[in-house]
């Protein structure tokens, strides 16, 4: 059965991204560095990211990352969103999918592409969203050691509480890698 994962690096003041969109602050790789650096954990990511069979991402994340030039690594992509997509997502990317129904068809059918693989989340209004319709399973967040100040905030409105348990805890001196459940 899939499991739908976000996977995103944060500050630990709770940024995803500059206020510019760059991933992290001015040269838009601080949140990332540390996937650059050969070691076991690293490898294990990366074996979990290339296991996956389906990419979610918001409409908004989708259009700055170009739809991943069609595909995420071979995946398709479900982008759930309330107006049509651009042309070349329309007629360039046949493995980007626009769902104007809602995130939890979008999410449905990620789930659906993907077989017994992982869905990938990518982009917090998305995560948010699926969260708080209860489609999103878990939640690992790459804990970076910096306080960026200002930015995108990857959990910046929520409409309620919602519990996690730990899985996983990964320390490396780059990051803090925390797998949760989310609890239903």
């Amino acid at each position: 059965m899939s499991t739908s994962v976000l996977d995103m690096s944060m500050s630990l003041d709770g940024y995803i991204a500059d206020p510019h969109d760059f991933l992290g602050g001015d040269d838009g790789e601080r949140l990332h560095k540390w996937a650059d650096l050969p070691s076991e954990p690293v490898a294990r990511f990366q074996d979990e990211w290339n296991a996956a069979g389906a990419v979610l991402a918001g409409r908004r994340t989708a259009e700055l990352m170009d739809h991943w030039g069609g595909d995420h690594g071979g995946l398709p992509i479900f982008v759930p969103s309330h107006r049509p997509p651009g042309p070349a997502a329309r007629w360039g990317y046949p493995l980007v999918t626009y769902v104007t129904d809602g995130i939890e068809s979008a999410m449905a059918q990620a789930k659906a592409a993907a077989g017994d693989k992982d869905v990938q989340v990518r982009g917090a209004y998305t995560a948010q969203r699926a969260l708080e319709a209860g489609v999103l399973d878990e939640v690992q967040i790459h804990q970076i050691p910096v306080l960026l100040g200002d930015g995108r905030r990857l959990f910046d409105v929520l409409t309620s509480q919602i519990e996690l348990e730990i899985v996983r805890v990964i320390d490396t001196p780059e990051a803090t890698h925390i797998r949760y459940r989310v609890r239903r």
